[in-house]
């Protein structure tokens, strides 16, 4: 038995380059990726030498090297930008859930979420500050195709996430842009430029979260994944460079399973290769 051991113990590991993969893969995405995601991202890197490694094997290798997600699904309170109505601003529910797009463009989802953080100054107060995040999705791909942060949930935080994604459009793509009923998607200037760019205005049942439910998963996925860590920032400053990192991240290394187990940008371009 002692010799048995010995022979064993001196025996070359088969799962060593896998391990290696695996492990690389998982600390490249923070931990934040379990066995399913690393799977996907296994078979895409060995998709060329013709290998294809099974889930199970990956779940198995990932807990005899003690690895796993440490993402927890956790809820957060949700922000609302809400301060009442003017019915001739409301606009029709025309996206009615219908969250599958067939290109790019075709439907945007849009809202704004906000952050706390406890901010020391230089005399060493600590004051808690906010920080608003407005971005939009695009329903397609899950990409997101602008953002602006602000201290202040004004309405100049939303031009400025409008004015970027408008000049990324083609002449002939006129998107669908779905919002909830918040005082930003009522004002004069952000109906009036949507009529102008020809885009068409879409806005949720009010007090309905579900009819805009792309964006709100967006927003508790980047919570999620940014707070598991790192749970209170020292500045503002230092929560804005994260965000910015964080999205560049879901654009273009977060893989999804919907979308073949590529990230967003590369699934949209395999799309548009496909289609030229």
């Amino acid at each position: 038995m002692f010799y048995y051991h010995i022979r064993q113990s001196t025996k070359p590991d088969k799962d060593q380059f896998l391990k290696e993969r695996i492990n690389h893969i998982y600390h490249k995405h923070k931990g934040r990726y379990g066995y399913r995601r690393i799977t996907l991202e296994l078979n895409h890197q060995l998709n060329n030498q013709g290998l294809v490694i099974n889930h199970k094997r990956v779940q198995r290798l990932m807990q005899a090297m003690g690895l796993k997600s440490k993402i927890r699904q956790r809820k957060y309170k949700a922000y609302s930008s809400y301060q009442g109505e003017h019915q001739d601003k409301i606009k029709d529910n025309v996206l009615q859930r219908d969250f599958k797009a067939t290109r790019p463009n075709q439907k945007w989802s849009t809202d704004v979420t906000e952050f706390k953080v406890q901010d020391e100054a230089q005399n060493g107060i600590i004051t808690e500050k906010k920080l608003y995040l407005s971005p939009i999705i695009d329903l397609f791909n899950g990409e997101i195709v602008s953002y602006a942060l602000n201290e202040r949930p004004t309405y100049d935080l939303v031009n400025e996430m409008l004015s970027n994604a408008l000049s990324k459009l083609r002449p002939n793509e006129t998107p669908i842009i779905h919002s909830d009923r918040g005082i930003h998607y009522q004002q004069y200037h952000y109906q009036q430029t949507l009529k102008e760019q020809g885009l068409i205005q879409s806005m949720s049942r009010k007090g309905n979260c579900l009819d805009n439910a792309v964006i709100e998963s967006f927003f508790g996925t980047l919570k999620q994944e940014i707070f598991y860590e790192q749970t209170t920032f020292t500045s503002i400053n230092e929560l804005k460079t994260t965000i910015d990192e964080y999205v560049h991240y879901y654009n273009y290394d977060r893989i999804k399973t919907k979308l073949k187990g590529l990230s967003p940008v590369r699934y949209r371009s395999l799309v548009l290769g496909q289609t030229t």
